[in-house]
Formats: C-alpha cells, structure tokens, sequence
C-alpha cells in the first residue's frame, strides 16, 4: 500500500494467514484496526482498493491495521469456506494483533476497529457478533458496499458507519436499506459511486474520519 507497509506470514486456523501491516508513523498507535475484502472467488484481495482505503483511513485515525488475504488468496493457506472459516481466521488474526507489544505497550487492552467491504462486510459484522458475545466487542464497525442482498449479513451496533454507492449493481441500495430500517441504522449514500466506488475512494476516507471525529471515544 506504501513504503511502510509489512507483509507478513502469521500462523491460522488452516495454515498461514498473508497479512499486510499499516502503522502511523511518527505518531502513537490509539488502536487496532482489522480490514476484510471483497469476495475471494471474484478477484478479491488485500490490496483491493476499498479496502486498502480503509485501511488508509484507519491508520489516519492512529490505528494499526492489518488487511489479511482470505483463504486460498496469495499466500494464505486453506479453501474458501463461504465465509464460516475465515470469521475463524479474522479472530485469530485479532488475537496475534493482541500481542504485538512493539505497537504499543497497551495493544492487549487497546480499542479494535473493524472495516469490511462487500462479502467482507459480511464477515465483518459476523466477527463482531462473535466478539460481543466473547465480551471483547469492537469499538466500531465501519461497513462499505454491504453485501446485504447477497449473504446474510448480521445486525450491528447502532454507531456503524455504513456506506453504499447510489449506483450499486452489485448490492442494490434498496436491499441496504431494507436491511438497515429495521435496526433504525442510517446509510450514508455515496451520490453516483458504483459497487467499487471508482473516482469516489476519498468521499470513503472523508466520510469515516469525520464520523471518527465527532462521535467516538
């Protein structure tokens, strides 16, 4: 993503897990930030470009933040498991975040973010379901082009960010909404942005930061 990027080889469930690792730089890490991508059978990756925007936006909020490959994508092991195995995977990611204590000294107790675009909005909000129910919730979810038509996407918290282009033919707006009005959750659409939000990238980053800004711890 940049010069400072790491990619690292970390152990998981099924195998090695890739990684790539942002920090801020020059600054103290605040927090922990966990990105997922698009679906893996369609071309998804890491360094797609939502998520490496979500990535960008995290770590210009000060937190680290690490975007795995799913399973079976560049060199992380195991076979796509329609996102079952990889709420598995992004779990144990989280907990080798917990011990990187070269990031922080406090990173065990520091705040963890989660972002995901598309299938990996999916598995987003199913990850923190599973930490809220551990105990351990995420601070906030930010969720962009969420895959609410296509897989069963999970209720979340009332302060997740949720972004969706207006001209999404891959996740149509309407089934968003759908899926956000019984929770009462609003939707922060994206005038004229498609599914990957091509020449719209930086309104994601705006967006996120602002609301970083005024309403979070």
């Amino acid at each position: 993503m940049n010069a400072h990027t790491e990619v690292l080889s970390i152990p998981g469930p099924v195998g090695a897990i890739d990684i790539s690792v942002d920090r801020p730089q020059n600054a103290p890490v605040r927090g922990l930030a966990l990105v997922s991508h698009p679906h893996p059978l369609f071309a998804g990756t890491k360094d797609n470009k939502v998520a490496q925007t979500l990535a960008r936006t995290f770590v210009a909020l000060g937190y680290a933040t690490v975007r795995p490959n799913f399973r079976g994508v560049g060199g992380t092991e195991g076979e796509h498991d329609k996102g079952i195995g990889e709420q598995d995977d992004q779990l144990a990611v989280i907990a080798w975040m917990r011990q990187q204590t070269a990031w922080s000294p406090d990173v065990a107790t520091l705040p963890l973010a989660l972002g995901g675009f598309s299938f990996g909005s999916f598995v987003t909000t199913h990850v923190a379901r599973r930490l809220a129910e551990a105990g351990t919730p995420a601070q906030r979810l930010a969720l962009v082009g969420t895959a609410a038509s296509r897989w069963e996407v999970c209720d979340v918290p009332a302060d997740t960010i949720v972004i969706h282009g207006e001209l999404d033919d891959t996740v149509p707006l309407a089934s968003v909404l759908d899926w956000a009005r019984p929770q009462e959750l609003p939707v922060i659409v994206i005038p004229g942005a498609d599914h990957f939000f091509h020449r719209k990238l930086h309104l994601i980053k705006q967006l996120i930061v602002n609301a970083w800004a005024t309403t979070s711890a």
